[in-house]
């Protein structure tokens, strides 16, 4: 779906939740290298001049949320899930059923 390119069909009923969540972790990753850069260019113009203190750890300075350990669990489970998957296809029934009367 969108910019990840998993079919409408995929998303509903061929993948679990924790495929999905590995998709969407993966596709993120690909833009680190980028915010990494950006990172070090604005912490370098920061402290160029010199401080009179000494300047933090970059990660410090500017802290990325994937640089912190996971503590929290999705607390979704597999009967969540599925609850929400047949919440998704009656929702998706009474859309044929308006279209198609």
């Amino acid at each position: 779906m969108g910019e990840i390119g998993i079919s409408r069909h995929e998303f509903y009923y061929e993948l679990r939740w924790w495929e999905m969540k590995a998709i969407i972790r993966g596709y993120r990753k690909r833009y680190h290298p980028g915010w990494e850069q950006a990172r070090l260019v604005a912490y370098n113009a920061h402290y160029c001049m010199g401080s009179k203190t000494t300047p933090p750890i970059v990660s410090e300075w500017l802290p990325f949320t994937w640089e912190k350990k996971e503590s929290i669990e999705s607390k979704l489970t597999e009967s969540d899930i599925s609850e929400m998957q047949k919440m998704i296809d009656e929702e998706n029934k009474r859309l044929e059923a308006e279209q198609g009367g």
